[in-house]
């Protein structure tokens, strides 16, 4: 057999090499069948170094070069294969799928095919116990992080890895290999691990495709779950969002965005509604309002001098940002008064709107709100009739649903 392969231009090694691998879900996709085929994977067992951890039963040859089928056929006599095109894009059993899900600024993405059971007992059989698995079938499964993150709590750099995973009834170990390019497990060396967890599988509903599916996603976490037959194997995902989120927005600040108002506007929101760094805010809103003043970055400023509890220095911003709102920006603040439970500031805030803008249908919808807080029903109905005669056509309807429960004493704020 060795003198065989070597006429042919291939050692063992590299015949075997040259074949890609796939589960032989059926019998019609099995491409070697009976004795033939045990003799084949004998064959390469005793005629090359490859382990039989390497190579099991159920992976057979997926393509075969010429030079590998005269390999095959020196090796099985009588054997009979089907060979599968070496250049053209056609159907595979084990079908390829790509999973992503973002978490907060982290895009984690999965690139697996899917193996079917296909009657065969999984867990044990196909999938020894105790050895190496590519976690899905030909290609290595692959896991791509933007950004750094935390699985099973322990650290793992930005990159794309290949994904392992080593069964036990009772226990399986995740592996994350430097190694992302190879053809599944065959070539798997430990020392190319980046990180290893172990993980305790469930149970679960049966599966005929293998699948992986990103459960419980919060803002910096979630959780990836691979299930295939009756076994679920999850490990957490956590990620250092509003840190990675900060150290973007100050490469992002660097470009285009650093010349305007909103860019550094948004950055100021974002860290005001996380809680975090609240000085780097109100440096983030002094940008904002050098390059345009407006009322947006104004009440910016003010609402992070209150987070930072100078009370006095917001009030001063507040009542600078309302100066420049428009009659919308001016109700929608009262708005937010109401509610946050300010009802005697809301209130003064729709005065002050009425003033500016004593003809505004907008105007009249406010102070309808602000009489029917009170309980005055029928100023707020006058109010809002008087709305409706100069409102646009779209906002007659709920307008006309604001009255009607007006007209039935019913607070509209409520």
């Amino acid at each position: 057999m060795a003198r065989a392969l070597v006429g042919t231009g291939f050692s063992p090694r590299e015949a075997l090499k040259s074949a890609y691998y796939k589960p032989a879900h059926s019998p019609r996709e099995k491409l070697l069948t009976g004795a033939s085929r045990s003799s084949l994977i004998a064959c390469f067992r005793n005629q090359s170094n490859t382990s039989k951890q390497q190579i099991t039963e159920d992976f057979v040859p997926r393509r075969y070069t010429l030079t590998m089928l005269l390999a095959a056929g020196l090796c099985l006599g009588a054997g009979t294969a089907v060979a599968q095109s070496v250049t053209l894009n056609l159907p595979r059993a084990s079908q390829h799928a790509v999973l992503m899900q973002r978490v907060g600024i982290t895009d984690i993405t999965l690139n697996y095919h899917r193996p079917l059971v296909g009657g065969r007992k999984i867990w044990g059989t196909v999938v020894p116990f105790g050895q190496v698995w590519r976690a899905g079938a030909n290609e290595n499964t692959t896991i791509a992080f933007t950004d750094p993150v935390s699985i099973e709590g322990k650290p793992l750099a930005a990159g794309t890895y290949g994904l392992h995973m080593i069964p036990n009834e009772n226990s399986w170990t995740v592996i994350f290999s430097k190694a992302n390019a190879s053809w599944g497990s065959f070539t798997y060396d430990q020392k190319e691990d980046a990180l290893r967890v172990d993980v305790k599988p469930q149970t679960a509903d049966f599966h005929e495709a293998l699948t992986y599916d990103f459960d419980e996603v919060k803002p910096n976490a979630t959780l990836l779950t691979m299930r295939w037959e009756k076994v679920a194997v999850p490990f957490h995902i956590d990620v250092d969002t509003n840190t990675i989120v900060e150290a973007n927005l100050h490469s992002q600040l660097r470009g285009l965005s650093q010349y305007t108002w909103d860019g550094w506007d948004d950055a100021a929101n974002f860290l005001l509604a996380q809680k975090v760094d609240l000085p780097e805010a109100l440096q983030f809103c002094d940008r904002s309002i050098q390059n345009e003043e407006r009322y947006e970055n104004l009440m910016t400023k003010a609402n992070v001098l209150t987070a930072l509890d100078r009370k006095d220095e917001a009030a001063s911003f507040r009542s600078k940002a309302l100066e420049k709102a428009n009659v919308i920006q001016t109700h929608t603040y009262a708005r937010q008064l109401q509610q946050e439970g300010k009802q005697a500031e809301a209130f003064e805030v729709f005065k002050q709107n009425a003033q500016k803008h004593p003809n505004d249908w907008v105007v009249h919808v406010g102070l309808s709100r602000m009489y029917s807080a009170q309980g005055d029903f029928p100023s707020a109905s006058k109010e809002i009739a008087t709305a409706l005669a100069s409102a646009p056509d779209n906002q007659k309807l709920p307008l006309q649903g604001l009255q009607k429960r007006l007209e039935a004493r019913e607070d509209i704020n409520k």
